[in-house]
């Protein structure tokens, strides 16, 4: 197909198109002369997946091109270092906003015990729920062992549900591209899932 149906068929401008080629998002059509290029499903489909990790996922166009380069290398990596890779680019990643106390890290080593999880000293993930933690309490918000155990709880049956799905993929390709966009738009799955159900829980509990 020409650029002007890729455009139609996906919904995404010819300029737009244009400059995802020169950044590196999407590969180049198969020219048939100097001006004029073909493209095929794989574009489409391209077009479609960089969609929803920038209109979406709300990722960058720069950690959209990373992403996507891990899912099109050669060097296939682990599925815990592409999730991991893949949460350190939504919402600016974890590790930013400055340093965190020993005794905010204690705290949030404290929850992941509780729960079994193993945490590395040096993740970015620990310091983030550190971080999150401290601003809650220093907000005033009463971080009891009730709630920080019931989204614990939430967080660890999602995790399982997300691995049980990974698993149920065969096709390598597919993991990798299950795990990127299921890690992203998961992120803002659960925060929509989270805002309709406090909605419905207050209109449950007072009315109106």
């Amino acid at each position: 197909m020409r650029i002007s149906e890729l455009s139609e068929r996906s919904g995404v401008s010819v300029p737009t198109i244009k400059y995802y080629v020169r950044e590196g998002l999407l590969h180049r059509g198969e020219l048939t002369s100097p001006n004029q290029a073909r493209y095929d499903e794989s574009h489409l489909d391209r077009l479609r997946l960089i969609g929803a990790l920038t209109e979406v996922g709300g990722l960058s166009v720069a950690a959209t091109r990373d992403l996507l380069q891990v899912i099109d290398g050669d060097q296939r990596p682990e599925l815990g270092d592409l999730m991991g890779l893949t949460l350190k680019r939504v919402d600016g990643g974890p590790g930013d906003g400055g340093d965190v106390s020993e005794e905010d890290l204690a705290a949030a080593d404290a929850l992941a015990e509780r729960h079994g999880w193993h945490v590395h000293p040096g993740s970015a993930l620990r310091e983030e729920l550190a971080r999150v933690m401290a601003a809650l309490e220093g907000s005033g918000f009463e971080l009891t062992p009730e709630w920080l155990d019931g989204y614990a709880d939430a967080a660890g049956q999602t995790a399982r549900l997300d691995h049980d799905y990974v698993e149920g993929v065969t096709n390598l390709d597919g993991v990798l591209r299950t795990v990127v966009v299921g890690t992203v738009l998961g992120e803002r799955l659960l925060a929509s899932l989270r805002r309709l159900a406090q909605a419905s829980e207050a209109r449950r509990r007072h009315g109106g």
